[in-house]
């Protein structure tokens, strides 16, 4: 796989209509919108809160998009209010996610921080996603490849993997096969949405090189 890229995945369930493309995929892909009781739309990551839910690709363009036309209003027929800089506010609840379910996975064993250990992971092929801060030095980062068949995710801040991991921080890091890997991959490609250009995506993301 090549970086940046992002295996699907049938497992979590059927797939949704994005209001906005018209397409219909997976939901690890789309984010789901509700109302709430005064009418304001509402991003639920998780995907439980109750009442009528309307699904966006999870990417910038097509966020804008569904806010201008007044596509939420047409899909939850009524009147709606949408929050101030809606787009901001759902990258950052995105990456606290991420940051937050690699905690987890530090937490529990699925992951390690800092250039040695990444290493180490990677030879001893116990690495299936290698994460590096977007703001890393370049040079520093084309040391290390994504393992065989795993996966990239080089558009978080050192700041963002460093709260993740308890440091001030961090560059360099790696998750290990099961666990939460896989919860860590598919939020962090709908956080990349938010963050990455189309173009961008194409080559596979911020910090994208050839490993």
């Amino acid at each position: 796989m090549s970086r940046g890229g992002h295996k699907k995945d049938h497992s979590d369930g059927p797939g949704r209509k994005c209001i906005v493309t018209g397409e219909t995929q997976p939901k690890s892909g789309l984010i789901r919108f509700v109302l709430g009781p005064d009418g304001r739309v509402v991003p639920d990551l998780a995907g439980k809160l109750p009442g009528r839910g309307a699904y966006v690709a999870s990417t910038r363009d097509a966020l804008g998009k569904a806010s201008k036309k007044g596509l939420f209003a047409r899909a939850m027929k009524q009147q709606v209010t949408l929050p101030e800089g809606l787009d901001d506010l759902l990258e950052q609840m995105l990456a606290r996610r991420v940051v937050d379910l690699l905690s987890l996975a530090r937490k529990s064993g699925g992951a390690v921080a800092g250039y040695e250990k990444v290493k180490d992971w990677l030879m001893k092929e116990e690495a299936r996603v290698l994460l590096q801060a977007s703001d890393g030095s370049e040079r520093g980062k084309s040391k290390l490849s994504t393992p065989y068949g795993g996966s990239f995710i080089g558009w978080m801040t050192a700041d963002e993997l460093g709260m993740a991991f308890g440091r001030q921080t961090v560059i360099h890091a790696a998750l290990g096969a099961g666990g939460l890997t896989l919860r860590v991959v598919e939020e962090a490609q709908r956080l990349k949405g938010m963050r990455v250009s189309a173009s961008d995506a194409d080559r596979g993301g911020r910090g994208h090189r050839k490993g």
